[in-house]
């Protein structure tokens, strides 16, 4: 039912009606584990509709795509408590790399409008976008986001997450905005590293509840006209030793510090999966 390119924007309205039921199907299974499992369960929406060349008609897949979706989450018997609506945009895909309908532009206004949640996947913008500068310019306006963190290497291609200085970024703005109540994720291994490393970034709040720009030497040197003084600051945290913090919190919790827990996978391997082949 997607040969064609096309999903919930299909000129077909055959082929609609069935990604429909697919996505208000996927919604309902979404409540069904907030019950079982307690807590908000995120469900995400994205299509890979878009054509390789120029199309000749941009307008009628993106109306159709409205009505698609407008269809799926007018559902009322499911609980938006329970089920929380995100929606992904993507800057190309492979089949797509000339037009894609969902793009970042149209899901923000129509997560907007809809009072849904926009997700950023890291792997979905140019190489050269900061994903972390669009943090504080949505939650102007959203109440929530999702995130993907991902490594993408050149574009969309690997969902193993190392710590390179996009992730960094983006775990840093989050902190800096207190963002983190608000925005919600999906990511592996290397994201339980960036709390520690918040906790070396945290600034204090004024009474009003927004940051407070001078309770950070960086910001008092930015407020003050002083962008030498912010830039050396901002390298010399770079080496501030969150690894030692993370360490700390392992101890703490019981498990496994540094790369101590690689000694639980090879047990697991050994005495589990190893039973499985």
């Amino acid at each position: 039912m997607a040969a064609s390119g096309f999903t919930l924007s299909h000129r077909d309205a055959s082929g609609r009606k069935f990604w429909i039921a697919q996505g208000q199907a996927s919604r309902r299974i979404a409540e069904h584990f907030s019950r079982k499992l307690g807590g908000a369960t995120v469900n995400n929406h994205w299509i890979p509709d878009g054509t390789k060349d120029a199309p000749a008609d941009r307008f009628g897949p993106r109306a159709r795509l409205v009505e698609s979706l407008d269809a799926i989450v007018a559902d009322k018997a499911v609980d938006r408590r329970r089920c929380v609506d995100a929606v992904e945009g993507k800057l190309f895909g492979l089949g797509s790399e000339d037009y894609v309908v969902g793009s970042h532009e149209f899901y923000y206004s129509y997560a907007q409008s809809r009072g849904l949640a926009p997700r950023l996947d890291l792997g979905h913008y140019h190489p050269a976008e900061s994903v972390a500068d669009k943090v504080s310019a949505l939650l102007q306006f959203h109440p929530r986001l999702l995130r993907h963190t991902r490594r993408p290497v050149r574009w969309d291609s690997d969902h193993v997450v190392i710590l390179n200085d996009e992730v960094r970024a983006l775990f840093q703005e989050i902190a800096r905005g207190d963002a983190g109540p608000g925005v919600r994720g999906a990511g592996l291994l290397r994201c339980q590293h960036q709390p520690p490393r918040r906790l070396c970034d945290r600034h204090a709040r004024d009474p009003a509840g927004h940051p407070a720009w001078v309770a950070r030497p960086d910001r008092a040197a930015e407020t003050a006209g002083r962008g030498h003084e912010r830039l050396a600051l901002n390298e010399h945290a770079k080496a501030m030793p969150w690894g030692a913090v993370w360490d700390e919190l392992c101890d703490r919790a019981g498990v496994p510090a540094g790369a101590d827990w690689l000694k639980a996978v090879a047990s697991h391997e050994k005495a589990v999966l190893a039973k499985r082949r």
